[in-house]
């Protein structure tokens, strides 16, 4: 699966408090002045106890210790004040963030992992299913791993195993399994049994015979998880038969719907028995890459040829072979906030100096971190100028919201040598204020990456802490749960960008609780699937469904129950004029029913 590297960010924005608590110790308000009685209602401010934190155009930053916005209005009476108003907090804009930090000192998790609910679910690691992750290898150079329950199989030509054919495969393994061990990050499924296959040759490809020859293996290995974070296009019986006869024998396969923000169906994904994963962002929204195939073939509809489910895969931190991912850090007086490797690997320490959009050598500047702002001239040359000007770091803030990702060239087109990062729009006035700042980057075993080759492993995991906790489930009815407890997101139903929505582990746990996953096939959701077809002049939709329970089920046309049938998994309904029809099968007498499935004449 193609994926796109995202730079690195060390330490997420400290969680902000509320209103409340932050009045009782101090309060930040803004005054509006004209520019030439600034410096008036400057020393005013100073003379009250306030602590001037930021001077523009047009008006001042500041701080009062120990007062409310009310006694500072009130101390605040001066002609020369045009408006006292709450300087309120701003962060980014994320509903889920991961912890603040430095993966190669703390521990850190992964916003997916609160987003999925993982943490409300205890994992039983001995009664945990193994993983198969079938990608690029796992490299032993990472720590972060109970190596002691990974095996795994070389396909010809591949290399080693536990040596890395690029980053991907260990990143992905860490989103799966990543230990719980007081570095690094956490997975999702925490030391999770895995059994690693490499299918990647040195070029980063491999075919699909790879693929059906590995998923033998995956079996002979004893998973009952097949992870993949891959594909391409076309489809063949071989590839197809080796993925349905894991699932056959209790397994589950589950792989990424692609990254090229289209419709088109990559396989394995595209295979009716292969769970399709697409990617969502910390703000619950698709990914603008995540591919959206229709669940319609040849007029035939299955929702298990579409997109099912998706997980975070956007920004997202996870294991890198040692020393092969850049690490950024940014501490300032204000606190610790989210930044971006850009370039430079080093350390530096100073007095902050705003440069503005640095487009020229300012000598202010010397000694100091420059904090500059996006637009006008290139990264580089920003950067360049702080550094002429005798600057010893950067800061380069974004002029949109969110996080500035950028590089300062390759190769000899990086004429700088000072370290410099990105740092969110949202964090602009924070870091304008404050007095002091320390960059850091370093080479470093832990790194983002983007893609639904991400989100993929999340759901593996994911898959496999549920399924710790239930083990007389089968794949299939893990699978189903995975789905019928997602979290709605985007239109309103199962859409093909998300599926049925965001996976959840606590509710898909609570379901199966409830449910149960005996024989019967309780602990699954009902599945249709619809074939349109003439048939002697007639117009005709075959209904097959599967795991309704009770004797009979109700049949739906366009939301008016067309008939109670028995539930022996087939009906055919005859069509007299063209249209748009909507079809669901629910348990008789019940609103416990499938997906709706669209039928168009």
């Amino acid at each position: 699966m193609n994926f796109k590297k995202v730079a690195p960010i060390a330490a997420a924005v400290l969680a902000a408090v509320s209103y409340t608590q932050a009045a009782q110790a101090s309060e930040r308000v803004i005054l509006q002045v004209d520019n030439a009685n600034k410096g008036i209602v400057t020393a005013l401010s100073r003379q009250l106890g306030g602590e001037v934190k930021l001077e523009a155009d047009g008006f001042i930053s500041v701080e009062f210790e120990g007062k409310s916005f009310d006694e500072i209005k009130g101390i605040l009476k001066n002609p020369h004040i045009k408006l006292v108003e709450q300087d309120f907090k701003r962060t980014p804009m994320a509903l889920y963030n991961d912890d603040a930090g430095n993966p190669m000192v703390d521990q850190l998790t992964p916003y997916a992992v609160y987003q999925s609910q993982v943490k409300q679910v205890a994992f039983n690691l001995g009664a945990a299913p193994k993983v198969c992750v079938i990608d690029s290898g796992l490299d032993r150079s990472n720590i972060d791993f109970e190596w002691g329950s990974i095996t795994g199989d070389n396909d010809s030509g591949t290399g080693s195993w536990d040596v890395n054919g690029g980053p991907h495969g260990t990143h992905v393994a860490g989103t799966i399994g990543a230990a719980d061990n007081g570095v690094g990050v956490v997975g999702m499924a925490p030391g999770v049994p895995m059994h690693i296959i490499k299918v990647f040759n040195a070029e980063g490809w491999g075919y699909s015979s790879d693929l059906a020859y590995a998923a033998q293996k995956c079996k002979a290995a004893g998973a009952k998880i097949i992870s993949m974070s891959l594909g391409g296009g076309g489809s063949n019986t071989t590839e197809s038969n080796a993925f349905q006869s894991f699932v056959d024998g209790g397994g589950l396969v589950v792989a990424a719907a692609g990254n090229d923000g289209n419709n088109v169906r990559s396989y394995p994904a595209g295979y009716p028995s292969v769970m399709m994963v697409g990617a969502n962002d910390a703000n619950n929204n698709i990914a603008d890459f995540s591919q959206f195939p229709s669940c319609t073939i040849n007029r035939a509809t299955d929702e298990k040829v579409c997109v099912e489910v998706t997980a975070g895969g956007v920004d997202t931190l996870s294991t890198y072979p040692a020393g092969m991912a850049t690490v950024a850090s940014l501490t300032t007086s204000n606190g610790a906030f989210a930044a971006s490797a850009m370039e430079n690997v080093g350390t530096a320490s100073g007095a902050t100096f705003f440069m503005g959009t640095a487009e020229a050598v300012n000598s202010g500047a010397a000694g100091k971190i420059c904090v500059i702002d996006r637009g006008v001239i290139s990264f580089h040359d920003k950067v360049k100028n702080c550094q002429t000007s005798g600057g010893i770091g950067a800061i380069l803030i974004n002029n949109t919201a969110g996080m500035l990702y950028g590089t300062l060239g390759d190769g000899t087109a990086n004429t700088t040598s000072i370290p410099a990062v990105g740092a969110a729009f949202e964090d602009r006035a924070a870091l304008l204020a404050a007095t002091s700042a320390t960059v850091a980057i370093e080479g470093g075993d832990y790194g983002y990456m983007s893609g639904t080759s991400m989100a993929t492993p999340a759901v593996s995991g994911i898959a496999a802490l549920v399924w710790s906790n239930h083990p007389s489930c089968t794949g299939e009815q893990i699978r189903s749960a995975l789905k019928a407890t997602a979290k709605d997101s985007g239109a309103a139903g199962k859409d093909v960008y998300f599926g049925y929505g965001i996976v959840q582990a606590k509710a898909a746990h609570d379901y199966l609780v409830a449910t149960g996953c005996g024989s019967t096939g309780g602990g699954s959701a009902i599945t249709l699937a619809t074939t349109s077809y003439n048939s002697k002049g007639k117009r005709r939709v075959d209904l097959k469904w599967a795991n309704a329970t009770g004797s009979s089920v109700d049949v739906f046309r366009n939301n008016a129950k067309l008939v109670t049938t028995a539930n022996d998994g087939l009906y055919t309904d005859t069509l007299s004029v063209r249209g748009t029809y909507n079809y669901k099968v629910c348990n008789a007498g019940t609103t416990v029913c499938s997906s709706t499935q669209t039928v168009v004449y």
